[in-house]
């Protein structure tokens, strides 16, 4: 913990960081996939985004001359090479990404997104995800795609409800989680680096699957998404 868990892997000439510590909470609360990385991730990559439309830059590019880890520079054009980033996408569609590094292991996505019915349905999830030398191929893309799909919850839908005191949705049947009815079209890059020891793929592949959603939706309808989950 502490501020190196809130670095930027931006290369910025004059940034400060900090942390909030966790206090005494009403409830209890325990770890969640990625830990803070999957909430920290999704506000400095959708920062990212809007500070890529103040400064009228694509905000692939605009990551891209503000980062000078090659291995996160490798995942980030290998996901938006996946996903054809920059093409021409179908009216009423919007895409967005992100990326980031945590605990070893260096993930960038790409997403499709349209709004129907008044809802965000995520069309296409493309992900490159890098954790040095792979050691059981099937494996990883098993935990990358799962992450994927997990990611999609706290991205659209998963959020504690709360009515006189007390929690309203605690319990499965009303906690809204993922569907097979809802899974995008997912495709998955994995870069193996041989030449690098090898290190955990269980959380990372996790963390840019909402900033990816979010910046798309943002996108799309013209406004700023900063809170999880994304509405429209």
């Amino acid at each position: 913990s502490g501020n190196a868990a809130v670095e930027s892997p931006y290369a910025v000439a004059a940034k400060r960081s900090q942390y909030v510590a966790l206090r005494e909470t009403p409830l209890r609360h325990g770890s969640y996939r990625g830990l803070a990385a999957t909430a920290n991730n999704f506000a400095r990559e959708v920062a990212m985004d809007e500070l890529a439309g103040m400064a009228g830059k694509d905000p692939l590019a605009f990551r891209l001359e503000h980062l000078e880890d090659e291995r996160l520079r490798a995942v980030l054009g290998g996901a938006a090479k996946k996903f054809g980033w920059g093409r021409k996408v179908a009216e009423g569609r919007g895409v967005g990404l992100g990326c980031g590094v945590e605990k070893g292991g260096y993930v960038a996505a790409c997403a499709e997104v349209a709004v129907e019915q008044g809802a965000v349905v995520v069309k296409r999830v493309a992900q490159a995800f890098e954790c040095g030398a792979i050691v059981n191929p099937p494996g990883l893309m098993q935990q990358v795609t799962g992450a994927i799909v997990q990611g999609l919850g706290p991205a659209l839908w998963e959020a504690m409800a709360f009515a006189g005191g007390k929690i309203a949705n605690g319990a499965f049947a009303k906690y809204r989680v993922p569907r097979f009815s809802d899974l995008p079209v997912i495709e998955v890059e994995l870069v193996d680096r041989k030449d690098l020891p090898s290190a955990g793929a269980g959380e990372t592949p996790i963390m840019c699957v909402a900033p990816a959603v979010a910046n798309a939706v943002a996108g799309l309808t013209g406004k700023p998404v900063r809170e999880m989950p994304v509405r429209v």
